[in-house]
């Protein structure tokens, strides 16, 4: 995978709230969804619509990743959202689909932001809530519009007769299926959310949990969320510290040579190497996006 644009913390913000809207532009999110899909009643729609659209082409949410979620082409409203997506502007990255099933859904998403002008850089997150989904999904991740598989746990869980309570244990298999179909494609993978907005250390634990599966960052529902996801993401002072060394160490045996490498007693292989300049790499990309 050679994206590395921070995406540790992705914020469902719904377009239909202008003090929502608002807000996200102090949030410290990498990536921001305007939704016009769960989060909008069907009256409110064109509405929230023209909102995402205008919020979008501002240039006011600085270097944060706006992407909007649009509703499925097999809703009323799917095929107004893409078609309005050209007049987003070049700040919008991506279009993020709810409940893509196949290749052909995907097909019929492309093209129809293509016939109503979105820009061919305009990328597809597709969203893997469905039973069918998790079966297909490596064939959803090697999609050339797809750049980003977005996890919808709550929707799978209830196709699934599973829970999204403590642990996910019900959902793991699944989670680890998707994760592994993105890696095969070299794409992009978000977690689920965390439904319960009070617990800080459920979401920590969560978090934790979704780091070690594998995932590149998680999709969130309130800005009170954003901090334990960056902080879980972002490389720690400790292993900065150690890739640092791992690669030190291994320029420094490279010139004398050497075919042997330790770093703290532990032997470093090229593997070691080229995780430590993957960690560098996501931490001078933080970095930069901090700045910002």
């Amino acid at each position: 995978m050679t994206d590395l644009r921070p995406r540790r913390s992705v914020l469902y913000m719904p377009a239909a709230n202008p003090r929502a809207l608002e807000k996200a532009k102090t949030i410290p999110a990498d990536a921001l969804i305007f939704d016009l899909e769960d989060a909008v009643a069907p009256e409110a729609k064109a509405d929230a619509r023209a909102a995402a659209v205008a919020a979008t082409a501002s240039g006011a949410y600085g270097r944060r990743e706006l992407t909007i979620r649009c509703n499925g082409l097999d809703s009323p409203w799917g095929a107004d959202d893409l078609g309005a997506m050209a007049d987003a502007g070049p700040a919008l990255a991506a279009v993020v689909i709810p409940k893509v099933d196949s290749v052909s859904d995907l097909d019929g998403v492309s093209a129809t932001l293509d016939a109503g002008g979105a820009a061919p850089e305009v990328s597809i997150w597709a969203m893997v809530e469905t039973p069918t989904a998790i079966l297909d999904a490596r064939l959803l991740a090697a999609h050339p519009r797809v750049e980003v598989l977005v996890m919808g746990t709550n929707d799978l869980a209830k196709e699934l007769y599973a829970t999204v309570g403590p642990n996910r244990a019900g959902l793991h298999p699944h989670l680890a299926a998707a994760v592994l179909a993105a890696r095969a494609a070299g794409t992009v993978i978000l977690d689920g959310v965390y439904n319960d907005i009070g617990d800080a250390e459920g979401l920590a634990a969560e978090c934790e949990q979704g780091l070690q599966l594998g995932f590149d960052g998680k999709t969130l529902i309130h800005p009170g969320q954003v901090q334990i996801a960056n902080d879980t993401w972002a490389p720690s002072a400790e292993a900065i510290e150690e890739a640092e060394a791992v690669i030190a160490a291994f320029a420094e045996a490279q010139a004398e040579g050497r075919g042997v490498i330790t770093v703290n007693g532990r032997m470093i292989e090229h593997l070691h190497v080229e995780q430590a300049r993957r960690t560098l790499s996501v931490a001078a990309a933080i970095d930069e996006q901090s700045d910002g």
